[in-house]
């Protein structure tokens, strides 16, 4: 039997497992376990994304879990940096290595530059410099380059970069600092061999932070194909949208009312809420979507009553700190008053030592 879901209610639903309704009363740890982790080229953008879902989080939790080894920083799911638990890397890293092998393949830039070229021994190389300590990208592509001073050493670089499970080692990633990404391999930072691939537990994991979805919305998220036959042979529950597309679901996870309300939420940059399905107007209309890419490379977005309808980006100088919230069209006073409120809570959050802060509105 197939149940009818409206678009709204499937909003709802996503909103309700990505803790965007109500804030979790989970560690952060948790909570990167329940999300596959939070998309994270933006250095800082995971602790946004896990402030505007959990109560109470503290940031120097988050850092902490990356200092203890217990949270790495990872190219996993669409070949993008991911902060994931360490279980989850050595989970999800085999999974992802096709993505990787693809990228080897057909990447317009690199491809033609490593034509010919031995790439396990490259690999091997690359392994032995990496885990001798932790090196740059472009550090490591110029020592590969004396074993191969034909090639380009972007080029060598790139190759063990699609063929070597990499971790970015702190300070990168820590809140409020900085650092250029230096890789070692997951292997001499975690010490642990990496598992064995699992696909099913990759869907239903999706399912309960990302669902009800189409298979293609799956892989849109992981960057895999071929993942059908893996929904068809789990138990899972199958729903029809407004569209008449048939979605999939885990029979227990929560499906709230449409009328659900749905409080007003800042999300950082590159967050999976928007990226992780091949239809995302389930919270951001197409038009507003193009917007956001249009406007800037890393935009914010604004959630208010559960769409996307403002971007936003602070500003900080000489101690005063701004928000600055750019509506996509009209809002309303109480929408404008829950946006100056949870604003300033953000301000208080992401700028501890600002003097002076202040919520303004573009024209």
């Amino acid at each position: 039997m197939t149940v009818p879901l409206s678009w709204r209610a499937l909003g709802r639903a996503t909103l309700a497992r990505q803790h965007l309704l109500a804030r979790a009363p989970l560690t952060a740890e948790d909570a990167l376990t329940h999300l596959v982790g939070m998309q994270g080229q933006a250095p800082q953008a995971p602790y946004i994304g896990l402030w505007s879902r959990l109560d109470g989080f503290d940031a120097e939790e988050l850092s902490q879990l990356l200092l203890d080894r217990r949270a790495v920083r990872i190219a996993v799911m669409r070949n993008t940096v991911h902060l994931v638990t360490a279980a989850d890397a050595l989970a999800l890293r085999p999974l992802t290595q096709v993505i990787f092998d693809r990228d080897l393949r057909t990447n317009a830039t690199h491809t033609p530059r490593i034509d010919g070229l031995d790439l396990a021994a490259v690999t091997a190389a690359a392994r032995k410099l990496v885990e001798e300590q932790p090196r740059s990208t472009k550090d490591l592509g110029t020592l590969l380059q004396k074993h191969w001073p034909e090639r380009e050493a972007s080029a060598l670089a790139f190759v063990a970069r699609n063929t070597l499970p990499m971790v970015q080692v702190p300070p990168r990633g820590l809140w409020r600092r900085s650092g250029q990404p230096t890789l070692t391999t997951t292997d001499a930072w975690l010490g642990k061999p990496l598992a064995a691939p699992d696909a099913a537990s990759l869907v239903t994991r999706y399912l309960g932070a990302f669902g009800p979805a189409t298979v293609q919305d799956a892989q849109a998220w992981a960057g895999l194909t071929g993942l059908r036959a893996v929904f068809e042979r789990l138990p899972l529950l199958r729903l029809r949208d407004d569209q008449g597309r048939e979605l999939f679901d885990l029979p227990e996870a929560p499906r709230p009312d449409e009328e659900t309300p749905a409080p007003v939420r800042f999300l950082a940059e590159f967050d999976n809420l928007i990226l992780s399905h091949a239809d995302r107007t389930r919270v951001i209309a197409r038009a507003d979507w193009q917007t956001m890419m249009d406007s800037r490379l890393a935009p914010r977005a604004v959630l208010v009553d559960g769409y996307v309808r403002a971007t936003w980006k602070i500003t900080e100088q000489r101690g005063e700190a701004e928000l600055l919230i750019e509506p996509f069209g009209r809002l309303g006073r109480r929408e404008r008053a829950d946006l100056e409120r949870e604003g300033a809570a953000l301000l208080a959050f992401a700028t501890p030592k600002a003097q002076a802060t202040a919520v303004r509105f573009s024209a």
